[in-house]
């Protein structure tokens, strides 16, 4: 029973309690380059997911089998392996969010949530736990990612998933988007936002 306690928040504390963004303050970088647009987060979302539980997992079963001096030298070519199996998919059957993504599908080989888990747990606990702290931290990367999408595209262009929402009358009686929402900066700004939400409801979070 203990066991399985202890899955369930391996699983679940990423998706907010320990989240690798507004807590870890992991991952950053990517949140201000692609949440722009909420189709190629998505996709990013998935893609860190991916390569996080399969690499936590290809770790843990060598883990036992790799020299520590050269460790860090495995589990980057572990990732960078998944990398591009993940970046061949994209682009064979999402071309056009690929190129939005560009470079940032290959930087999520030095992406400090992965190296972060690979260290820290992979490499010290067994396959089903560390594939499940791989798609718990994923699955907490990417909702943030998703939320910061939502509204920058939302007030940033009046569209969600390229689909117009905001009603053309809304326009016609002189509302303006939000450039300001479409730069980089502007996303930080969204996850402190979040951030200070997060810690005012989780009161543990407080610095003393």
């Amino acid at each position: 029973m203990a066991e399985k306690v202890s899955n369930k928040s391996v699983l679940f504390n990423p998706f907010s309690k320990n989240n690798p963004v507004i807590v870890q303050v992991l991952g950053i970088c990517s949140v201000l380059a692609v949440t722009a647009k909420l189709e190629p987060a998505i996709v990013m979302g998935i893609s860190v997911i991916a390569v996080l539980a399969f690499s936590n997992v290809i770790i843990s079963l060598i883990r036992n089998t790799i020299p520590t001096n050269i460790r860090i030298i495995v589990q980057l070519v572990v990732v960078a392996g998944l990398v591009v199996i993940v970046n061949q998919l994209l682009m064979a059957y999402t071309y056009d969010v690929s190129k939005q993504l560009s470079v940032f599908i290959g930087l999520i080989i030095t992406n400090c949530i992965l190296m972060g888990r690979l260290e820290a747990f992979a490499m010290a606990n067994k396959p089903w736990p560390s594939f499940l702290d791989g798609v718990g931290n994923g699955v907490g990367y990417a909702i943030i990612l998703i939320i910061v999408a939502f509204f920058r595209e939302l007030l940033g262009s009046g569209t969600l998933l390229g689909y117009q929402v905001v009603p053309q009358w809304c326009y016609e009686h002189g509302y303006v988007n939000n450039g300001l929402m479409i730069l980089p900066p502007m996303a930080l700004i969204v996850v402190g936002c979040i951030i200070w939400i997060h810690r005012s409801i989780n009161k543990d979070l407080q610095d003393d």
